[in-house]
């Protein structure tokens, strides 16, 4: 396949859904109610500081306001899980991000499992992926869900399809083929002890590459007119930009449609961070 594919473009879509969520929040500010967002980040990780001053700067954009509580080496776990409980319990608090990696004295597991799922907007308790698994309404994993706005905004049929999720992690991977399983695709998960993958991948009309290795996924492992989508973001040293999990020339050469890195997956995880925070803040008001 030769022609142009589709560009999924994230920027795009995550400013049109900022946009909108900017007049939601308006309209629960007339109403009483601000918006707020706190994230729990380690003080020194610079690639977590980064992308939730990201989060901060896009959430303060459309209205909702955000404060961060830095954990470094001098931070006990009881004070973190302690600032969790406050935060559980503080009603102007509507979402609460606990921000991966915290430093390594913190069991980082213990602290996410002290989140209430009613303030858990990164969807990724095992309460809201045991929401997701059962399909009961919950906030859905802000990178999955993201992904599905983007498909959604480019009306990719996912009805009978074959789609394929490379990765199984619990923010990514499983919640991501859930909610394709949600769209009625018939879905299998891949991993690192997948056999003949390339040859799988083959065969699959959606796939998914979200398993953080640097242009996996070549252009000859892609059925020709498949959708791809790449939520791989990886640092190649020599490389101006980062790299995605597929091959994007390679990739875009046979796909129908294609996300880029960067400007395709990341702003969508952004956008629905903040959509799950606003509904969080909507949820209030019933």
């Amino acid at each position: 396949m030769t022609s142009t594919p589709v560009i999924l473009d994230g920027r795009e879509v995550a400013r049109e859904i900022r946009e909108e969520l900017k007049g939601r929040v308006a309209a629960l500010k007339e109403r009483g109610v601000v918006p707020r967002l706190e994230a729990v980040v380690a003080a020194q990780d610079p690639a977590s500081l980064a992308y939730v001053e990201m989060k901060k700067k896009w959430a303060g954009w459309v209205g909702i306001e955000s404060g961060t509580f830095m954990v470094d080496d001098s931070v006990s776990e009881s004070a973190v899980m302690d600032q969790v409980a406050k935060l559980n319990a503080d009603s102007t608090v509507h979402g609460v991000l606990i921000q991966h990696p915290l430093p390594g004295h913190i069991d980082e597991d213990r602290v996410l499992e002290s989140l209430g799922a009613e303030k858990d907007v990164d969807g990724i308790t095992s309460a809201s992926l045991g929401r997701l698994t059962a399909g009961i309404p919950g906030f859905r994993c802000a990178t999955p869900l993201g992904i599905t706005k983007l498909i959604d905004r480019f009306q990719i049929q996912c009805e009978g399809k074959n789609a394929l999720v490379i990765g199984r992690s619990n923010i990514l991977g499983k919640p991501m083929a859930l909610m394709l399983l949600e769209r009625n695709a018939t879905v299998t998960i891949a991993h690192s002890r997948t056999k003949d993958l390339a040859e799988l991948c083959r065969t699959m009309d959606i796939v998914v590459a979200a398993v953080g290795r640097a242009e996996l996924v070549k252009g000859d492992w892609i059925k020709p007119g498949a959708v791809v989508i790449d939520a791989g973001y990886n640092k190649v040293e020599g490389r101006g930009h980062d790299v995605g999990d597929c091959d994007y020339d390679g990739c875009a050469a046979v796909a129908s449609a294609i996300t880029p890195v960067p400007g395709g997956v990341g702003p969508m995880t952004v956008a629905s961070l903040l959509m799950n925070t606003v509904e969080a803040a909507e949820a209030t008001l019933v």
